[in-house]
């Protein structure tokens, strides 16, 4: 009888179709729907990097989807109304009014709003976490900017991975 143990030099051949996944999108040149999240409270210098890498993602012709928050999200708002409105969707977790005043300010400029009043009784957290869901589902690849101890982004990370998404997570700390 001839025992077969599985080697250390291959990945598994579930790893192997994700890592095929990610390096054929990695080479894609084809427009992607690119979800960008991330905390609402953000060092200045870091919001510059993410700035930077939203207005050079709606330059090269990707749609952009992010929610309505302070910090990550409201940079991601403003470069890319900065290069094209068309190119960007944000998912709110409740409703309009609900956003505080410099937000809506902000909001009332993006074309592709889509407003969740339904949650409106629910926690933020709560209806944080279902939007961050939605905006999953609508996306083929997730940016996040994190902190290790930001649980609903790293829950929202690791339910994209389950989907299958490419997922690039970047601490803060």
């Amino acid at each position: 009888m001839v025992l077969v143990t599985p080697s250390l030099d291959f990945p598994s051949l579930d790893r192997v179709d994700t890592l095929a996944q990610e390096l054929a999108m990695l080479q894609d040149r084809g427009k992607r729907r690119i979800a960008i999240l991330g905390s609402r409270h953000v060092p200045v210098v870091s919001i510059h990097l993410v700035e930077l890498v939203a207005r050079s993602l709606a330059q090269e012709g990707h749609n952009l989807i992010t929610s309505g928050a302070q910090g990550v999200n409201a940079a991601v708002i403003r470069s890319v109304l900065e290069i094209d409105a068309a190119r960007l969707t944000v998912l709110l977790p409740q409703s309009l009014d609900r956003q505080p005043r410099e937000s809506r300010d902000q909001l009332e400029q993006v074309f592709h709003l889509v407003e969740k009043p339904e949650n409106d009784e629910l926690p933020l957290p709560m209806a944080s976490s279902l939007c961050n869901q939605e905006i999953i589902t609508r996306c083929d690849q997730l940016i996040c900017y994190a902190f290790h101890d930001s649980e609903t982004l790293l829950a929202s990370c690791r339910v994209a991975e389950d989907m299958g998404k490419v997922v690039s997570l970047m601490f803060f700390d």
